[in-house]
């Protein structure tokens, strides 16, 4: 399955695997996911698998040399409908069930298993991605299957709705699932006119250079069907799941307005209410460390140089407490490690 297909990818350096899925559960015709890895396939002690939120696709090769300097063979899966995965005429990010991406975070797994037989793997998801990855690994402990994950990323996980409480509230989680069941395409939110999404490429307020059209600078139309499938990934996320590995969460330190100006904007989340993803972070597992970065946008790895950097330190400290050079021992290491709020 891993051993042939791979092409080269669109980052110079990266190559890529197509993942196909068959018929699309949500009636979009055929889709697929697409694998991509950095450099040769070479056999490693450590891989990571990242997956990326809405509005995204992997791009971020900062992050991928980071993980490959510390000797991780570094995978991104993009997810059906995303990014490179996207077809003509399919709706952007758009799926009825976070379930449906068990289908290919399985075969991703697999194929970094075939090509690092012995490796340990980290899970890494940014946002959406986090709630996708935590809810998937909750699954498969839940069935009683084994797999080479021993541990947990998480970037600013979406953990609940951005806005006033209201929203939250189960009877219009029940009015977005009424409407979802008749419309589930139609437009709960349009794009913004940019907001985080200016602090970010080269063009605008940003140092980062990426495809607009795999992520544009304000954002997918939110759809109702994709909104009800959220909801309900976070309902079963706050009954409380056990990823069954230790867990980094990092985070802002706090939240800012998405309309406002610049300055503002480089120095603060503005996607999710950073209070929601400290009040749900402790849902993830018995084994979480929780980190707010001072300063860090949304993604805290695209933050200013500073707050990047202090983003990286912290994982670097967590990676040597939690895997080190004997990742055997990383389990019966990380069952004394209690949640932890750092400046």
């Amino acid at each position: 399955m891993g051993a042939t297909g791979w092409v080269p990818d669109v980052l110079p350096g990266y190559w890529q695997y197509t993942i196909p899925l068959g018929h699309d559960p949500d009636g979009e015709g055929d889709i697929v996911a697409t694998l991509i890895r950095r450099g040769d396939a070479t056999a490693a002690a450590h891989a990571v698998l990242a997956v990326h939120g809405y509005t995204d696709y992997f791009f971020h090769t900062e992050l991928a040399d980071h993980f490959a300097e510390r000797g991780f063979a570094f995978y991104a899966l993009d997810l059906r409908k995303c990014g490179r995965s996207r077809q003509p005429d399919q709706t952007p990010h758009f799926t009825t069930n976070l379930a449906n991406y068990d289908a290919e975070l399985n075969q991703a797994l697999a194929i970094i298993g075939e090509q690092n037989p012995t490796a340990k793997v980290l899970m890494y998801g940014h946002s959406a991605g986090g709630l996708i990855v935590s809810l998937w690994l909750d699954r498969l402990r839940g069935r009683g299957v084994r797999t080479a994950v021993n541990a947990l990323v998480l970037n600013s996980p979406f953990l609940d709705l951005h806005g006033p409480a209201v929203l939250r509230f189960r009877v219009t989680s029940a009015t977005i699932a009424a409407i979802s069941r008749v419309r589930s395409k139609s437009v709960a939110r349009t794009p913004t006119p940019g907001g985080y999404g200016t602090t970010l490429h080269r063009d605008y307020y940003g140092e980062f250079d990426y495809n607009l059209q795999w992520k544009p600078v304000g954002g997918f139309p939110i759809t109702f069907g994709w909104l009800n499938a959220v909801r309900r990934g976070h309902a079963r996320l706050h009954r409380g799941l056990d990823v069954g590995v230790p867990n980094l969460i990092l985070r802002s330190d706090h939240t800012v307005p998405e309309n406002a100006d610049p300055e503002q904007l480089q120095r603060g989340d503005a996607v999710l209410d950073v209070t929601q993803i400290a009040r749900w972070a402790g849902c993830i597992g018995n084994h979480s460390t929780i980190i707010p970065v001072k300063d860090a946008k949304h993604d805290v790895f695209l933050s200013l140089p500073e707050p990047r950097q202090t983003a990286f330190r912290h994982l670097d400290r967590w990676l040597d407490s939690h895997l080190g050079d004997d990742t055997s021992a990383a389990g019966s290491a990380s069952a004394s490690t209690a949640s932890q709020e750092e400046g």
